[in-house]
């Protein structure tokens, strides 16, 4: 069978060559029903991908990753990746890291105010408050394409959230962590980094979820905030040992762990508490061989950073979707507010 070409998804919707031309890359000037109909033609002749495989940009785009890297291991490893893997694709015609100090608004909006003209996609590491939904907003309706990576940012029109279910993943340590206590009882610490990072707050409440339902043995503690930072985790694992005495597990959700295992090294107990940790990084790696954690949940760092790249490719080539979407939200509906399109007249 020959190869489908312009010409002939313009001769099957009717249209001519250059609607065709500006449909599928997303350019003005084409009708609602003219784009239904052109999208239906290359479909049906096979010119576009098949499920599970995103449309590339016509010509090479500019993108940027703004990524904060603290002392978090999982991170310098993300960046690299998506140097590496950016490197090696001609659709992308330049690829930056800029490297944040914090996960806050306060580093991530005066670093988009710095960010090239030029760029037409940035992916993006932040906490979800007012001020990034507003920034992400903004970056949206210049025509900038968004995704998030690694913890999502709700009510913002980002093109793709990249990374694990968090959810799920908070549910897997816990499962790890009943099966190891089986029958015993007893307390279990958690450190994350921020409630606001939505992907620890997912993490938080997968974990706590299953071990309500499953081991009702397992008491949580109130979850221990470090804002990511090791001398905080320090402080605080040094609290749990001096305090609990029932202490049988920790769950760290995100960086910061050195100062966890710091305080147990310092601590010099009999029994350490069994350790449960997410991203295998050059820290955990050694941890594990050292038998100072028990299990490293992995979300791995590489394919992470390729698929960012990928979605931010695939939404700056398909910039217009078929349909408007709108989003549906929820209404009151009683006997004085019924829309007048649904009263009957007689």
């Amino acid at each position: 069978m020959s190869k489908t070409t312009i010409r002939d998804i313009a001769r099957l919707a009717g249209v001519s060559t250059a609607t065709v031309d500006r449909a599928l890359n997303g350019r003005a000037g084409v009708s609602s029903a003219n784009r239904q109909r052109v999208f239906s033609a290359a479909k049906d002749l096979g010119y576009l991908p098949s499920e599970g495989m995103v449309l590339l940009p016509s010509k090479p785009a500019n993108l940027e990753f703004l990524i904060p890297f603290g002392q978090n291991g999982f991170m310098r490893d993300l960046a690299g990746s998506i140097l590496d893997f950016a490197s090696n694709l001609p659709l992308v015609a330049s690829c930056n890291i800029i490297p944040l100090d914090g996960i806050g608004p306060e580093t991530l909006i005066p670093a988009l105010e710095a960010v090239s003209l030029k760029t037409e996609g940035i992916g993006l590491i932040t906490i979800d408050r007012p001020e990034t939904r507003l920034a992400i907003r903004r970056l949206c309706e210049s025509g900038v394409r968004v995704v998030t990576i690694a913890s999502d940012v709700l009510e913002t029109p980002r093109s793709a959230y990249v990374g694990v279910d968090n959810r799920a993943a908070g549910r897997t340590a816990a499962q790890i962590m009943g099966m190891m206590a089986g029958t015993a009882s007893g307390s279990i610490g958690l450190f994350l980094g921020s409630h606001e990072f939505h992907g620890h707050q997912e993490r938080e409440t997968g974990f706590r979820s299953l071990l309500d339902e499953q081991f009702p043995g397992l008491r949580m503690l109130p979850a221990i905030e470090t804002v990511e930072d090791s001398e905080r985790s320090h402080v605080g694992m040094t609290q749990l040992l001096e305090t609990t005495r029932d202490l049988v597990g920790i769950y760290c959700v995100g960086a910061g762990r050195r100062g966890v295992i710091q305080a147990l090294e310092n601590a010099n107990t009999e029994r350490r508490p069994f350790i449960v940790m997410h991203d295998l990084t050059e820290s955990s790696r050694r941890w594990l061989a050292e038998n100072k954690i028990d299990v490293v949940i992995d979300q791995n760092a590489r394919l992470v950073g390729e698929q960012a790249v990928i979605r931010l490719l695939g939404s700056i080539a398909v910039n217009t979707p078929l349909l408007p979407f709108q989003d549906i939200e929820p209404a009151i509906v009683l006997s004085e507010n019924i829309p007048r399109r649904h009263v009957a007249t007689t």
